[in-house]
């Protein structure tokens, strides 16, 4: 068994130091800072934007959020993320504190409470510990400020609407959907969240990431020129898995394996890729049209995922972006996107890296990570997205997130479904389609496992010819 932990994430150092000397990214002193030049980019005024400066939305990077009214947050999924973003909430303003929290299980629930009071002097008391499937209206009900909701995906669309329907402030981790039926409750609920005013960010941390928003002022200058195409990788080695356990039922073992059950985690198409595909969908503007994809489980050893994906997708426009993601060990690694423009393209990846070639391949942009790191305290994007989510919060700024997160979701269950098909998807097929992964039968005992299988695409073989 491999430890369901094993990929963690990083909390870093809370600093508002640079807030005042700085301000937000998206300033022109700090775009400064920030920015590294080959040459062409002093002559960007020239130069026709996709979109006006100020007609997009850009979040403003300081390194601590802004002190105001107390947040008692509701934790939802206390496993390795949620304990993560917890963390991480806390860590990204003054006047935090997180009052209930809500686990399927109970060892994982005491672990974060453990860890809490450890490390943070928080004492979650046990009327306010909820465990069960049905533990996320317990937290909601509780007298929360906000949510933090890190359950495995495909619980995050009905928790998300019974946190709105009670006026809770939402944080949704990626994936926020796995299905057309959780894509279209999302897209409806966030929609009453901003009737009601409600901040919903998602987590989809590279829009809070420095290297990936100032790439993304740069393309909407028109630095490459109008966007033609593009390739985006998520290839790595396979992730953890847990193996059955005496004692555990059918659906506690899908749970505590959950990322490798396509119901559960939608596939890692759709619940790790979707981070690459997001990118393009975020800088382009665009929805795909159409998928056509292609792949195969050739190494996994539990759950019924697939190990690779290849996807064609044909955007709205007519421009195709190329998809790829892989889990398989002892392969070539490959994280990050490409975007071809008109005038040259860009390279990013989450490691902090991010550049602009013209069409002869001269470097005319490149992100300053050094710059980040002399001007900035906290660098940590899964710490500025909550930075971000606590300023609206208390400047009464509602965002909403989950609408375009819920795009790239889309865009992703599409490849999906055509690689498990071998058919062409549609967008508005699909998004109309009434396929639901959620199991009827669905209780934390034993369930009808059979239709728990791994797709294969097309028919087979007609022996007779």
């Amino acid at each position: 068994m491999k430890n369901e932990n094993s990929i963690s994430r990083r909390s870093f150092l809370k600093s508002s130091a640079m807030a005042g000397a700085l301000g937000a990214i998206g300033t022109g002193s700090t775009a400064a800072v920030l920015t590294s030049c080959g040459g062409g980019a002093e002559k960007t005024s020239a130069l026709k934007p996709l979109k006006e400066a100020g007609s997009y939305y850009v979040p403003n990077l300081v390194d601590f959020a802004d002190d105001g009214k107390e947040l008692k947050a509701g934790v939802i999924g206390c496993g390795g993320r949620g304990s993560g973003a917890a963390f991480n909430f806390l860590n990204a303003a003054n006047g935090l504190t997180i009052t209930a929290l809500g686990d399927t299980f109970q060892d994982r629930l005491d672990s974060l409470a453990n860890k809490l009071k450890a490390d943070k002097g928080i004492d979650v008391p046990e009327s306010n510990r909820f465990v069960g499937l049905d533990a996320y209206k317990q937290v909601i009900d509780s007298g929360v400020d906000v949510v933090i909701i890190a359950t495995p995906p495909n619980f995050r669309p009905i928790h998300f609407q019974y946190a709105t329907e009670k006026g809770v402030h939402s944080f949704l981790e990626k994936p926020i959907c796995v299905d057309p039926v959780g894509y279209r409750t999302i897209v409806a609920t966030a929609k009453q969240a901003a009737a009601k005013n409600l901040c919903v960010i998602t987590g989809t941390q590279r829009h809070h990431q420095r290297n990936y928003v100032e790439a993304y002022k740069q393309v909407q200058s028109g630095l490459i020129g109008e966007i033609t195409g593009g390739v985006v990788y998520w290839n790595q080695s396979m992730l953890w898995f847990n193996e059955r356990k005496p004692g555990w039922s059918d659906c506690e073992w899908m749970i505590r394996d959950w990322v490798n059950w396509k119901w559960l985690s939608g596939d890692h198409i759709v619940e790790q890729h979707v981070h690459n595909i997001d990118i393009f969908t975020w800088f382009s503007g665009l929805k795909p049209a159409s998928a056509v994809g292609f792949g195969s489980r050739e190494r996994r050893i539990t759950g019924d995922q697939y190990d690779f994906f290849s996807v064609d997708f044909e955007m709205e426009n007519g421009i195709h972006l190329h998809s790829m993601c892989r889990q398989i060990d002892g392969t070539a690694n490959n994280v990050s996107e490409f975007i071809q423009g008109a005038k040259g393209s860009l390279h990013i990846d989450s490691g902090n890296n991010a550049v602009i070639k013209d069409l002869a391949g001269k470097v005319i942009w490149e992100y300053d990570k050094e710059a980040e790191k002399a001007n900035f305290k906290q660098t940590d994007p899964y710490t500025l997205e909550h930075v971000n989510w606590i300023n609206h919060i208390r400047s009464g700024k509602p965002i909403d997130q989950a609408s375009e997160t819920a795009v790239a979701c889309m865009a992703a269950i599409m490849g999906r479904e055509s690689a498990y098909s071998g058919a062409k998807t549609t967008w508005d097929e699909m998004t109309a389609s009434p396929l639901d992964y959620l199991p009827k039968d669905l209780n934390l005992g034993n369930m009808d496992m059979s239709g728990f299988k791994v797709a294969v695409p097309g028919k087979p073989l007609d022996a007779k010819k």
